[in-house]
């Protein structure tokens, strides 16, 4: 059984540069992405916009951390086939891939994939950040990303001279109750990882366990506080 659910919000800002697609090819098959424009660039909008487009509309139906690659890479052509040279645009973008009980995943930036297994999380994309290198250096923890003086700095993203990095990761689901997260850093710095496993655990539908943690979110952000997209996504492997 697979069931999904999502949302994109603007927050305090002018324009929402986030975006938020899935498609189905069959009950068992489903790619859903989540991608974050760079504002500080312009254009965001239109950035995380192709980029969703361009990976949602050739996804052939298979979970292959290859395939996500390719994709990514035609997702990172059509942000700079728009780009000028007043606006060079770029995005983050992380996208998960279901066949079945396969699964793949792949991110680019500080958008994040969360995967949790029979309510408890077993995984969580790293950033492409400033704030990430410093926890590996010792120099900062975790937690302490979220409110980094350098937080907002991303080493890659879709658009940006040359084909940035993309890191990916595929994996056989093991029977059992699967729930993945997909979500820009203006949902995930708001909300930590001991509260998503909480609210999925007290969730009816992916849609309830979004509402949960949008609750929170909202109980917390400024006045002025960033877009933010999630997607969430169940499955039941029997």
């Amino acid at each position: 059984m697979l069931r999904t659910a999502s949302y994109t919000n603007i927050g305090g800002r002018p324009r929402n540069e986030d975006s938020a697609r899935e498609v189905r090819l069959g009950t068992e098959q489903l790619c859903t992405v989540v991608a974050d424009g760079l504002g500080g660039h312009g254009g965001g909008e239109m950035a995380s916009a192709a980029a969703v487009k361009a990976v949602c509309e050739n996804w052939d139906g298979n979970a292959d951390p290859g395939q996500i690659k390719g994709l990514f890479r035609i997702a990172h052509d059509s942000i700079v086939a728009i780009q000028t040279s007043a606006c060079a645009m770029k995005s983050t973008i992380v996208a998960l891939e279901l066949n079945g009980n396969l699964a793949a995943w792949g991110h680019v930036g500080d958008s994040r994939l969360y995967h949790f297994y029979n309510g408890k999380l077993v995984f969580q994309t790293r950033d492409h950040s400033v704030s990430q290198i410093a926890v590996f250096m010792g120099e900062i923890t975790v937690d302490q990303i979220r409110f980094h003086e350098d937080r907002n700095r991303v080493l890659r993203a879709l658009g940006q001279e040359s084909m940035p990095t993309v890191e990916s990761k595929a994996e056989v689901l093991a029977p059992g109750a699967h729930a993945f997260l997909l979500c820009t850093d203006g949902f995930w710095e708001y909300v930590n990882e001991p509260e998503m496993a909480a609210d999925l655990n007290a969730a009816a539908d992916p849609r309830d366990w979004l509402e949960k943690m949008r609750a929170r979110l909202l109980a917390r952000v400024p006045a002025d506080n960033d877009n933010n997209t999630a997607s969430a996504v169940w499955v039941e492997i029997p």
